[in-house]
């Protein structure tokens, strides 16, 4: 089953899990047995370690503006890497959707490009920060189609 993996350093892996042994490579991936999932798409689960930001894992500012267009407004801070797979009506996880996987790879792209504009020009305020992040996903979102 096709699945992503987001580090955050907003980089992006391609995953192929296997069906029958998903939720093992899953917490491998997150590096936890503790998985929370957000479900920020109707066709999509973010698999999220579970005790990440009190661990002290770094932010994973590439999924989080992802989950954000997804959903149209910003969920709580996400940390550590992050396992992206379908969803079905059911709960079931199969595949990643393409157009689902072309959301996380260009939002992904958009926050390694905007962190390094952000090392010459710093925003004004962490106010700045979110409201650019989230303006940018959302054009790469709707910009593929949803």
């Amino acid at each position: 089953m096709h699945a992503l993996r987001i580090d955050p350093d907003a980089a992006v892996t391609d995953l192929n899990l296997s069906a029958v042994d998903a939720q093992s490579a899953i917490q491998e991936h997150i590096g936890s047995d503790a998985v929370d999932h957000g479900v920020y798409h109707r066709r999509a689960v973010l698999h999220i370690h579970g005790n990440g930001q009190n661990l002290g894992l770094p932010p994973n500012l590439a999924a989080w503006a992802l989950a954000s267009a997804w959903r149209g407004m910003p969920p709580y801070p996400l940390a550590g890497p992050i396992v992206v797979t379908g969803r079905t009506a059911s709960g079931d996880l199969p595949a990643l959707d393409d157009d689902l996987v072309q959301h996380a790879k260009a939002v992904a792209q958009t926050v390694r490009d905007t962190l390094s504009e952000w090392r010459a020009r710093p925003p004004a305020s962490n106010e700045a920060v979110v409201n650019e992040l989230l303006a940018y996903a959302a054009h790469d979102v709707a910009s593929r189609g949803q």
